[in-house]
Protein backbone atom coordinates (compact mmCIF):
# COMPACT_ATOMS: atom_id res chain seq x y z
CA UNK A 1 0.00 0.00 0.00
CA UNK A 2 1.10 3.54 -0.81
CA UNK A 3 -0.83 6.58 0.41
CA UNK A 4 -0.75 9.85 -1.54
CA UNK A 5 -1.31 12.80 0.79
CA UNK A 6 -0.74 16.38 -0.39
CA UNK A 7 1.89 15.34 -2.90
CA UNK A 8 3.77 13.06 -0.50
CA UNK A 9 3.86 9.28 -0.94
CA UNK A 10 3.80 7.25 2.27
CA UNK A 11 4.38 3.51 2.33
CA UNK A 12 1.82 1.71 4.50
CA UNK A 13 2.97 -1.89 4.42
CA UNK A 14 1.03 -4.81 2.93
CA UNK A 15 -2.46 -6.24 3.20
CA UNK A 16 -3.22 -9.94 2.96
CA UNK A 17 -5.52 -10.84 0.08
CA UNK A 18 -8.28 -12.20 2.31
CA UNK A 19 -11.74 -10.83 2.94
CA UNK A 20 -11.08 -10.34 6.66
CA UNK A 21 -7.82 -8.45 6.09
CA UNK A 22 -9.38 -6.25 3.40
CA UNK A 23 -12.35 -5.39 5.61
CA UNK A 24 -9.98 -4.46 8.43
CA UNK A 25 -8.02 -2.28 6.03
CA UNK A 26 -11.23 -0.63 4.78
CA UNK A 27 -12.37 0.24 8.31
CA UNK A 28 -9.21 2.29 8.77
CA UNK A 29 -9.94 4.45 5.71
CA UNK A 30 -11.99 7.63 5.56
CA UNK A 31 -15.30 7.88 3.65
CA UNK A 32 -13.74 10.53 1.39
CA UNK A 33 -10.75 8.39 0.36
CA UNK A 34 -10.32 6.89 -3.09
CA UNK A 35 -8.62 3.52 -3.59
CA UNK A 36 -6.78 2.61 -6.79
CA UNK A 37 -6.01 -1.02 -7.61
CA UNK A 38 -4.63 -2.66 -10.71
CA UNK A 39 -6.78 -4.95 -12.87
CA UNK A 40 -6.07 -8.57 -11.88
CA UNK A 41 -8.03 -11.79 -11.65
CA UNK A 42 -9.53 -10.92 -8.26
CA UNK A 43 -9.77 -7.12 -8.60
CA UNK A 44 -13.60 -7.20 -8.81
CA UNK A 45 -13.82 -9.06 -5.50
CA UNK A 46 -11.43 -6.58 -3.87
CA UNK A 47 -13.49 -3.70 -5.24
CA UNK A 48 -16.73 -5.10 -3.81
CA UNK A 49 -15.15 -5.53 -0.35
CA UNK A 50 -13.66 -2.01 -0.18
CA UNK A 51 -16.50 -0.05 -1.85
CA UNK A 52 -18.65 0.36 1.31
CA UNK A 53 -15.78 2.04 3.21
CA UNK A 54 -14.54 4.65 0.70
CA UNK A 55 -15.90 7.15 -1.76
CA UNK A 56 -14.69 5.29 -4.84
CA UNK A 57 -12.68 2.26 -5.90
CA UNK A 58 -10.84 2.72 -9.20
CA UNK A 59 -9.48 -0.20 -11.25
CA UNK A 60 -6.55 0.82 -13.44
CA UNK A 61 -5.77 -0.60 -16.87
CA UNK A 62 -2.33 -2.26 -16.48
CA UNK A 63 -1.46 -2.07 -20.19
CA UNK A 64 -2.04 1.66 -20.43
CA UNK A 65 -0.34 2.30 -17.08
CA UNK A 66 2.72 0.45 -18.38
CA UNK A 67 2.73 2.60 -21.52
CA UNK A 68 2.50 5.83 -19.51
CA UNK A 69 4.96 5.01 -16.72
CA UNK A 70 7.61 2.67 -18.06
CA UNK A 71 10.18 2.00 -15.34
CA UNK A 72 13.41 0.02 -15.39
CA UNK A 73 13.12 -0.68 -11.65
CA UNK A 74 9.83 -2.46 -10.96
CA UNK A 75 8.68 -3.38 -7.46
CA UNK A 76 5.33 -3.43 -5.70
CA UNK A 77 6.13 -0.19 -3.86
CA UNK A 78 7.10 1.61 -7.06
CA UNK A 79 4.03 0.33 -8.92
CA UNK A 80 1.70 1.38 -6.10
CA UNK A 81 3.32 4.83 -5.98
CA UNK A 82 2.90 5.14 -9.77
CA UNK A 83 -0.80 4.38 -9.51
CA UNK A 84 -1.26 6.95 -6.73
CA UNK A 85 0.70 9.64 -8.59
CA UNK A 86 -1.13 9.08 -11.89
CA UNK A 87 -4.51 9.24 -10.16
CA UNK A 88 -3.58 12.42 -8.31
CA UNK A 89 -2.47 14.01 -11.60
CA UNK A 90 -5.61 12.88 -13.43
CA UNK A 91 -3.75 10.62 -15.87
CA UNK A 92 -4.83 7.23 -14.52
CA UNK A 93 -6.40 5.06 -17.25
CA UNK A 94 -9.24 3.21 -15.54
CA UNK A 95 -11.44 0.40 -16.77
CA UNK A 96 -15.20 0.15 -16.71
CA UNK A 97 -16.54 -1.87 -13.78
CA UNK A 98 -19.37 -4.20 -14.87
CA UNK A 99 -22.45 -4.86 -12.81
CA UNK A 100 -23.18 -8.22 -11.19
CA UNK A 101 -25.25 -9.53 -14.11
CA UNK A 102 -22.68 -8.61 -16.74
CA UNK A 103 -19.88 -10.09 -14.65
CA UNK A 104 -21.81 -13.35 -14.35
CA UNK A 105 -22.34 -13.47 -18.11
CA UNK A 106 -18.66 -12.92 -18.69
CA UNK A 107 -17.81 -15.81 -16.39
CA UNK A 108 -20.26 -18.11 -18.19
CA UNK A 109 -18.87 -17.11 -21.58
CA UNK A 110 -15.28 -17.66 -20.44
CA UNK A 111 -16.14 -21.08 -18.96
CA UNK A 112 -17.88 -22.15 -22.14
CA UNK A 113 -14.86 -21.08 -24.16
CA UNK A 114 -12.59 -23.16 -21.92
CA UNK A 115 -14.82 -26.25 -22.23
CA UNK A 116 -14.97 -25.96 -26.03
CA UNK A 117 -11.20 -25.50 -26.22
CA UNK A 118 -10.68 -28.57 -24.01
CA UNK A 119 -12.98 -30.64 -26.23
CA UNK A 120 -11.05 -29.54 -29.31
CA UNK A 121 -7.77 -30.49 -27.67
CA UNK A 122 -9.07 -34.00 -26.85
CA UNK A 123 -10.34 -34.50 -30.40
CA UNK A 124 -6.96 -33.48 -31.76
CA UNK A 125 -5.30 -36.07 -29.54
CA UNK A 126 -7.54 -38.81 -30.96
CA UNK A 127 -6.76 -37.69 -34.51
CA UNK A 128 -3.05 -37.72 -33.64
CA UNK A 129 -3.28 -41.34 -32.47
CA UNK A 130 -4.94 -42.35 -35.73
CA UNK A 131 -2.38 -40.43 -37.76
CA UNK A 132 0.54 -42.06 -35.93
CA UNK A 133 -0.72 -45.54 -36.93
CA UNK A 134 -1.46 -44.62 -40.58
CA UNK A 135 -5.23 -44.93 -40.16
CA UNK A 136 -7.03 -43.29 -43.11
CA UNK A 137 -9.58 -40.54 -42.67
CA UNK A 138 -12.93 -41.52 -41.21
CA UNK A 139 -15.50 -42.02 -44.00
CA UNK A 140 -18.27 -40.58 -41.82
CA UNK A 141 -18.90 -36.87 -41.34
CA UNK A 142 -18.26 -36.90 -37.58
CA UNK A 143 -15.66 -39.21 -36.07
CA UNK A 144 -17.24 -38.88 -32.62
CA UNK A 145 -20.82 -39.68 -33.61
CA UNK A 146 -22.35 -43.11 -33.07
CA UNK A 147 -21.29 -44.56 -36.43
CA UNK A 148 -17.94 -42.76 -36.19
CA UNK A 149 -17.15 -44.32 -32.82
CA UNK A 150 -18.14 -47.75 -34.09
CA UNK A 151 -15.76 -47.29 -37.03
CA UNK A 152 -13.06 -46.11 -34.63
CA UNK A 153 -13.23 -49.30 -32.53
CA UNK A 154 -12.76 -51.47 -35.63
CA UNK A 155 -9.41 -49.97 -36.57
CA UNK A 156 -6.15 -51.96 -36.14
CA UNK A 157 -4.77 -50.01 -33.18
CA UNK A 158 -2.63 -51.36 -30.30
CA UNK A 159 -4.52 -52.12 -27.12
CA UNK A 160 -2.92 -49.32 -25.09
CA UNK A 161 -3.80 -46.78 -27.78
CA UNK A 162 -7.36 -48.10 -27.92
CA UNK A 163 -7.67 -47.66 -24.17
CA UNK A 164 -6.43 -44.09 -24.52
CA UNK A 165 -9.04 -43.40 -27.20
CA UNK A 166 -11.79 -44.82 -24.98
CA UNK A 167 -10.61 -42.60 -22.13
CA UNK A 168 -10.69 -39.55 -24.42
CA UNK A 169 -14.19 -40.43 -25.63
CA UNK A 170 -15.44 -40.70 -22.04
CA UNK A 171 -13.91 -37.30 -21.29
CA UNK A 172 -15.65 -35.86 -24.35
CA UNK A 173 -19.00 -37.14 -23.11
CA UNK A 174 -18.43 -35.62 -19.68
CA UNK A 175 -17.45 -32.28 -21.19
CA UNK A 176 -20.51 -32.44 -23.43
CA UNK A 177 -22.71 -32.66 -20.34
CA UNK A 178 -20.93 -29.68 -18.79
CA UNK A 179 -21.35 -27.74 -22.02
CA UNK A 180 -25.08 -28.43 -22.06
CA UNK A 181 -25.40 -27.11 -18.49
CA UNK A 182 -23.53 -23.91 -19.34
CA UNK A 183 -25.59 -23.42 -22.50
CA UNK A 184 -28.77 -23.78 -20.45
CA UNK A 185 -27.63 -21.07 -18.02
CA UNK A 186 -26.67 -18.75 -20.89
CA UNK A 187 -30.01 -19.33 -22.63
CA UNK A 188 -31.96 -18.75 -19.41
CA UNK A 189 -30.29 -15.36 -18.91
CA UNK A 190 -30.83 -14.38 -22.55
CA UNK A 191 -34.52 -15.27 -22.82
CA UNK A 192 -35.84 -11.89 -21.66
CA UNK A 193 -32.91 -9.77 -22.85
CA UNK A 194 -33.98 -7.43 -25.69
CA UNK A 195 -30.36 -6.76 -26.67
CA UNK A 196 -29.72 -10.46 -27.35
CA UNK A 197 -32.96 -10.71 -29.31
CA UNK A 198 -31.89 -7.72 -31.39
CA UNK A 199 -28.53 -9.24 -32.27
CA UNK A 200 -30.17 -12.53 -33.22
CA UNK A 201 -31.78 -10.74 -36.18
CA UNK A 202 -28.34 -10.54 -37.84
CA UNK A 203 -27.59 -13.43 -40.17
CA UNK A 204 -24.74 -15.56 -38.85
CA UNK A 205 -25.14 -14.64 -35.16
CA UNK A 206 -26.55 -17.35 -32.91
CA UNK A 207 -27.33 -17.40 -29.20
CA UNK A 208 -23.76 -18.10 -28.09
CA UNK A 209 -22.30 -15.26 -30.14
CA UNK A 210 -25.04 -12.79 -29.20
CA UNK A 211 -24.77 -13.52 -25.47
CA UNK A 212 -20.97 -13.33 -25.63
CA UNK A 213 -21.03 -9.96 -27.39
CA UNK A 214 -23.54 -8.50 -24.92
CA UNK A 215 -21.48 -9.80 -21.99
CA UNK A 216 -18.33 -8.19 -23.41
CA UNK A 217 -20.01 -4.85 -24.19
CA UNK A 218 -22.04 -4.41 -21.03
CA UNK A 219 -23.41 -0.89 -21.40
CA UNK A 220 -23.38 0.19 -25.04
CA UNK A 221 -23.63 3.82 -23.94
CA UNK A 222 -19.96 3.84 -22.91
CA UNK A 223 -18.97 3.62 -26.60
CA UNK A 224 -19.65 6.95 -28.27
CA UNK A 225 -18.89 5.66 -31.78
CA UNK A 226 -18.67 2.29 -33.55
CA UNK A 227 -14.94 2.82 -34.06
CA UNK A 228 -14.42 2.72 -30.29
CA UNK A 229 -16.27 -0.57 -30.05
CA UNK A 230 -14.10 -1.94 -32.87
CA UNK A 231 -10.99 -0.87 -30.94
CA UNK A 232 -12.38 -2.47 -27.76
CA UNK A 233 -12.59 -5.80 -29.56
CA UNK A 234 -9.12 -5.38 -31.09
CA UNK A 235 -10.36 -5.46 -34.69
CA UNK A 236 -8.83 -2.12 -35.68
CA UNK A 237 -5.56 -2.14 -37.69
CA UNK A 238 -2.30 -0.94 -36.21
CA UNK A 239 -1.19 2.44 -37.57
CA UNK A 240 2.39 3.71 -37.65
CA UNK A 241 3.23 7.20 -38.83
CA UNK A 242 6.13 9.57 -38.27
CA UNK A 243 6.05 13.27 -39.08
CA UNK A 244 4.32 14.10 -42.34
CA UNK A 245 5.11 10.75 -43.89
CA UNK A 246 2.43 8.30 -45.01
CA UNK A 247 0.61 6.20 -42.44
CA UNK A 248 1.36 2.48 -42.54
CA UNK A 249 -1.52 0.18 -41.59
CA UNK A 250 -0.65 -3.28 -40.30
CA UNK A 251 -2.48 -6.22 -38.82
CA UNK A 252 -5.29 -5.89 -36.32
CA UNK A 253 -4.25 -4.85 -32.83
CA UNK A 254 -5.86 -7.85 -31.01
CA UNK A 255 -6.04 -5.69 -27.89
CA UNK A 256 -9.24 -6.31 -25.98
CA UNK A 257 -11.56 -9.18 -25.23
CA UNK A 258 -10.30 -12.15 -27.21
CA UNK A 259 -13.46 -14.22 -26.59
CA UNK A 260 -15.72 -11.68 -28.28
CA UNK A 261 -13.28 -11.21 -31.15
CA UNK A 262 -13.16 -14.96 -31.80
CA UNK A 263 -16.95 -15.16 -31.70
CA UNK A 264 -17.29 -12.31 -34.18
CA UNK A 265 -14.90 -13.99 -36.60
CA UNK A 266 -16.86 -17.23 -36.24
CA UNK A 267 -20.09 -15.35 -36.97
CA UNK A 268 -18.41 -13.71 -39.97
CA UNK A 269 -17.67 -17.11 -41.52
CA UNK A 270 -21.32 -18.11 -41.04
CA UNK A 271 -22.62 -14.84 -42.53
CA UNK A 272 -20.26 -15.20 -45.51
CA UNK A 273 -22.02 -18.42 -46.55
CA UNK A 274 -25.54 -16.92 -46.60
CA UNK A 275 -26.94 -14.64 -49.32
CA UNK A 276 -27.26 -11.01 -48.30
CA UNK A 277 -25.33 -7.74 -48.14
CA UNK A 278 -22.83 -9.25 -45.70
CA UNK A 279 -22.03 -12.01 -48.20
CA UNK A 280 -21.52 -9.43 -50.94
CA UNK A 281 -19.15 -7.49 -48.70
CA UNK A 282 -17.16 -10.66 -47.98
CA UNK A 283 -16.88 -11.51 -51.67
CA UNK A 284 -15.72 -7.99 -52.54
CA UNK A 285 -12.95 -7.98 -49.92
CA UNK A 286 -11.95 -11.57 -50.73
CA UNK A 287 -11.32 -10.68 -54.36
CA UNK A 288 -8.80 -8.04 -53.25
CA UNK A 289 -7.18 -9.39 -50.07
CA UNK A 290 -8.01 -13.08 -49.68
CA UNK A 291 -10.55 -14.99 -47.62
CA UNK A 292 -8.76 -14.71 -44.24
CA UNK A 293 -8.57 -10.91 -44.33
CA UNK A 294 -12.12 -10.80 -45.71
CA UNK A 295 -13.40 -12.76 -42.70
CA UNK A 296 -11.74 -10.36 -40.25
CA UNK A 297 -13.07 -7.37 -42.21
CA UNK A 298 -16.56 -8.86 -42.06
CA UNK A 299 -16.15 -9.34 -38.29
CA UNK A 300 -15.36 -5.64 -38.05
CA UNK A 301 -18.44 -4.87 -40.15
CA UNK A 302 -20.55 -6.99 -37.79
CA UNK A 303 -19.15 -5.02 -34.83
CA UNK A 304 -20.20 -1.74 -36.42
CA UNK A 305 -23.61 -3.22 -37.20
CA UNK A 306 -24.04 -4.39 -33.59
CA UNK A 307 -23.23 -0.89 -32.32
CA UNK A 308 -25.88 0.71 -34.54
CA UNK A 309 -28.54 -1.85 -33.65
CA UNK A 310 -27.93 -1.58 -29.90
CA UNK A 311 -27.59 2.20 -29.91
CA UNK A 312 -30.66 2.88 -32.07
CA UNK A 313 -32.61 -0.03 -30.54
CA UNK A 314 -33.54 -1.36 -33.97
CA UNK A 315 -33.50 -4.78 -35.62
CA UNK A 316 -31.45 -5.75 -38.64
CA UNK A 317 -33.14 -4.45 -41.78
CA UNK A 318 -32.60 -7.61 -43.84
CA UNK A 319 -33.63 -10.01 -41.10
CA UNK A 320 -35.27 -13.33 -42.00
CA UNK A 321 -38.38 -13.83 -39.80
CA UNK A 322 -38.49 -17.63 -40.10
CA UNK A 323 -34.79 -17.94 -39.22
CA UNK A 324 -35.21 -15.62 -36.23
CA UNK A 325 -38.16 -17.66 -34.98
CA UNK A 326 -36.09 -20.82 -35.29
CA UNK A 327 -33.24 -19.22 -33.30
CA UNK A 328 -35.71 -18.08 -30.66
CA UNK A 329 -37.23 -21.54 -30.33
CA UNK A 330 -33.80 -23.18 -30.11
CA UNK A 331 -32.92 -20.75 -27.31
CA UNK A 332 -36.10 -21.67 -25.42
CA UNK A 333 -35.37 -25.38 -25.72
CA UNK A 334 -31.81 -24.85 -24.45
CA UNK A 335 -33.21 -22.94 -21.49
CA UNK A 336 -35.25 -26.03 -20.54
CA UNK A 337 -38.70 -25.02 -21.73
CA UNK A 338 -40.97 -27.97 -22.60
CA UNK A 339 -41.51 -28.99 -26.18
CA UNK A 340 -44.83 -27.95 -27.70
CA UNK A 341 -47.08 -30.85 -28.66
CA UNK A 342 -50.24 -30.91 -30.74
CA UNK A 343 -51.42 -30.06 -34.24
CA UNK A 344 -51.11 -26.30 -33.81
CA UNK A 345 -47.95 -25.04 -35.57
CA UNK A 346 -45.51 -23.05 -33.48
CA UNK A 347 -43.72 -19.80 -34.34
CA UNK A 348 -40.73 -21.69 -35.80
CA UNK A 349 -42.89 -23.83 -38.07
CA UNK A 350 -42.30 -21.62 -41.11
CA UNK A 351 -38.58 -22.41 -41.08
CA UNK A 352 -39.36 -26.07 -41.81
CA UNK A 353 -41.30 -25.20 -44.97
CA UNK A 354 -38.95 -25.08 -47.94
CA UNK A 355 -41.12 -22.70 -49.96
CA UNK A 356 -41.08 -20.06 -47.21
CA UNK A 357 -37.35 -20.50 -46.69
CA UNK A 358 -36.76 -20.02 -50.41
CA UNK A 359 -38.84 -16.84 -50.37
CA UNK A 360 -36.73 -15.38 -47.58
CA UNK A 361 -33.54 -16.39 -49.40
CA UNK A 362 -34.78 -14.64 -52.53
CA UNK A 363 -35.33 -11.43 -50.55
CA UNK A 364 -31.79 -11.74 -49.21
CA UNK A 365 -30.41 -12.21 -52.73
CA UNK A 366 -32.19 -9.05 -53.88
CA UNK A 367 -30.66 -7.16 -50.97
CA UNK A 368 -27.27 -8.53 -51.98
CA UNK A 369 -27.76 -7.35 -55.57
CA UNK A 370 -28.80 -3.90 -54.34
CA UNK A 371 -25.64 -3.70 -52.25
CA UNK A 372 -23.49 -4.75 -55.22
CA UNK A 373 -25.06 -2.07 -57.41
CA UNK A 374 -24.51 0.56 -54.74
CA UNK A 375 -20.84 -0.40 -54.36
CA UNK A 376 -20.37 -0.45 -58.14
CA UNK A 377 -21.66 3.11 -58.41
CA UNK A 378 -19.50 4.19 -55.50
CA UNK A 379 -16.32 2.65 -56.94
CA UNK A 380 -16.86 4.07 -60.46
CA UNK A 381 -17.52 7.60 -59.17
CA UNK A 382 -14.66 9.96 -60.18
CA UNK A 383 -12.42 10.68 -57.25
CA UNK A 384 -11.63 14.22 -56.26
CA UNK A 385 -8.07 15.35 -56.66
CA UNK A 386 -6.33 15.19 -53.29
CA UNK A 387 -3.88 17.91 -52.46
CA UNK A 388 -0.36 16.67 -51.73
CA UNK A 389 1.22 16.93 -48.32
CA UNK A 390 3.30 20.00 -47.72
CA UNK A 391 6.92 19.25 -46.93
CA UNK A 392 8.54 20.67 -43.81
CA UNK A 393 10.56 23.84 -44.21
CA UNK A 394 14.13 23.29 -45.33
CA UNK A 395 13.45 20.03 -47.24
Amino acid sequence: MVIWDAGILKHAGRVDMTRTALEGFGKGLRPTDEVVIEATGNCMAVSRVLSPFVARVIIANPLQVKAIAQAHVKTDKIDAGTLASLHAAGYLPEIWTPDVGTERRRRLTARRFQVVRHRTRIKNEVHAILHSHLIPRCPHADLFSGVGRAWLLRQPIPEDELMAIERHVRELDRLGEDLAIIDREIATDALDDPAVARLLTITGINLTVAAGIIAAIGDIGRFSSPQKLVSYFGLNPRVRQSGLGPAHHGRISKVGRSHARAMLVEAAWAAAKTPGPLHAFFVRIRAKRGHQIAAVALARKLTVLCWHLLTNQADYRWARPALIANKRRAMELKAGKPQAKGNKPGPAYAYNIKVLRDQEMEVARRAEQAYEQFVAQWETRPKEKVRGRSKPAGL
